[in-house]
């Protein structure tokens, strides 16, 4: 297994870090920057088409945006515990280096809800 490093390319357009994911670190997975299978996702195929990184650089609250708040993320947020929006607004405030840095630190990919 791949050791989590600080990695902005490892920042999903919604805020996930795949760097933290196991399937990213056992080599199952490209990361969703670079998985072009992953043309499923509505988020990456907005971010991509508005040339964004990632939804940080939307001027939409993501909790408001229809595209960020479907249903396969918020049972992924169920499941996971996952507060993606929170994970928005860290990159809005901190920046996506920054953002990296703390999700290495804290081994995971994402901010858990409360």
């Amino acid at each position: 297994m791949k050791p989590i490093v600080s990695d902005t390319q490892n920042i999903a357009a919604c805020g996930l870090y795949c760097g933290a994911c196991r399937k990213f670190l056992i080599g199952k997975c490209p990361g969703c920057k670079q998985n072009d299978q992953a043309s499923w996702c509505k988020i990456r195929s907005c971010c991509l088409a508005n040339k964004f990184n990632t939804c940080a650089e939307c001027s939409c609250n993501v909790q408001e945006c229809n595209v960020f708040s479907n249903w396969i993320g918020k049972v992924f947020a169920f499941l996971f515990k996952s507060d993606r929006p929170a994970c928005i607004r860290y990159i809005k405030e901190h920046g996506e280096q920054a953002f990296a840095e703390e999700m290495t630190l804290r081994k995971c990919q994402t901010i858990k809800k409360k």
